[in-house]
C-alpha cells in the first residue's frame, strides 16, 4: 500500500475528473492522500477541509482516505490580512485538518516580498505550535543559491525548533546538509516526481541517506509528474513512481517503500493503520 503525502485536489484542473482520480489511486494501491490546503490563498484557505467532508458525505467506496492541512503559501503571504489569520485558527479545530501548511519561503518567483513571507512564515509557526498540528514546509531558493534553505531553516530554528510535533520538508530540493539540520528538529523529509527527473542527482543523493524511517513520498499534484508521466497533469496515482526511484536507490523493492512510507506517515501524524497496510 502507498500514501501520497501532499497533493492539491482542490483546483480546477482536477474538477472534470476528480471522482476518477481518486478511483485511479485507489487502483494503484494508495491508501491516504493528504489534501494540502492553501488554495489561491485567503478567501479559499478550507478548500482541503470541504474536500474531505465531501469525500465522507459521498461515502464512495474504494477511494483513499482524505486527511486536509490548512495554510498561507509563501506566494500569496502579501495577502494575508488580519482576519485570515483568526479564519485559519478556526479551519484549525476541524477534525479533518492534521497539518499546519504548505508554509515557508520561495525565493524563487518571490510573489511576495521577502520579509513580508518571512513574518507570515514566523505567525503560522506560532498558531500551528498552540493548535499543535505539524507543519508542512514549502522551500525554494533562487536560482544557484542555498539562500531560501538557510533562511528557512534558520527560522524553523528560532520560532520552532526541536519538539514533538515536528513537520515535514515538502517536496524536499536540498542537499543531505539540509536534510540533517531538519531531521535534526524532528522533520520528516518528503520526495516527489522530481527526484525522478535526469538532472536531479543531488536530491538522489540526499535520499540514500535519509533514514527509512524518516522519509515520505508525494506527488504535489497536478504539478511534477515523475518519469515515465513527465509533462502531463500528475496525479496520486503517480506517486508509486517516486517509491519506485527511491527502490532503486536504496536496493528495495517498490512495495517494501510503500510500506515504510505508509507507516512513517501514520506512526508522525499518530493516525490508525488499515488492516491490510502492515
Amino acid at each position: 500500500m502507498f500514501i501520497d503525502s501532499h497533493a492539491h485536489l482542490e483546483g480546477k484542473r482536477f474538477d472534470p475528473d476528480r471522482t476518477q482520480v481518486l478511483e485511479r489511486a485507489a487502483q494503484a494501491g494508495i491508501e491516504t492522500v493528504l489534501a494540502i490546503g492553501i488554495g489561491e490563498g485567503p478567501g479559499t484557505l478550507d478548500c482541503a477541509i470541504r474536500l474531505t467532508e465531501q469525500q465522507e458525505r459521498q461515502s464512495l467506496p474504494g477511494h483513499p482516505q482524505l486527511y486536509a492541512t490548512i495554510g498561507i503559501h509563501p506566494h500569496e503571504a502579501a495577502l494575508a490580512k488580519d482576519k485570515d489569520f483568526s479564519e485559519l485558527e478556526q479551519l484549525a479545530k476541524s477534525p479533518k485538518v492534521i497539518a499546519w501548511g504548505e508554509i515557508g519561503l520561495d525565493y524563487y518567483y518571490d510573489h511576495s516580498p521577502r520579509d513580508i513571507q518571512k513574518n507570515v512564515f514566523i505567525r503560522q509557526m506560532e498558531l500551528a505550535r498552540t493548535a499543535k498540528l505539524p507543519i508542512v514546509i514549502h522551500c525554494r531558493p533562487s536560482d544557484n543559491s542555498e539562500n531560501a534553505w538557510d533562511d528557512c531553516l534558520d527560522l524553523i530554528g528560532e520560532h520552532w525548533g526541536p519538539g514533538a510535533i515536528g513537520g515535514i520538508l515538502h517536496c524536499f530540493t536540498g542537499t543531505w546538509e539540509h536534510a540533517k539540520r531538519a531531521l535534526r528538529m524532528g522533520f520528516m523529509i518528503s520526495f516527489a516526481g522530481n527526484i525522478t527527473f535526469p538532472k536531479a542527482q543531488q536530491l538522489r543523493d540526499a535520499a540514500l541517506q535519509v533514514p527509512l524511517d524518516r522519509m515520505l513520498i508525494e506527488t504535489d499534484s497536478p504539478f511534477l509528474a515523475p518519469v515515465p508521466y513527465r509533462g502531463k497533469r500528475n496525479e496520486p496515482a503517480f506517486v508509486k513512481q517516486v517509491a519506485r526511484q527511491l527502490a532503486e536507490l536504496r536496493g528495495l523493492s517498490t512495495e517494501e517503500i510503500g510500506q515504510q512510507t505508509t507507516q512513517n506517515f501514520h506512526r508522525f501524524f499518530s493516525l490508525p493503520e488499515k488492516p491490510n497496510s502492515v
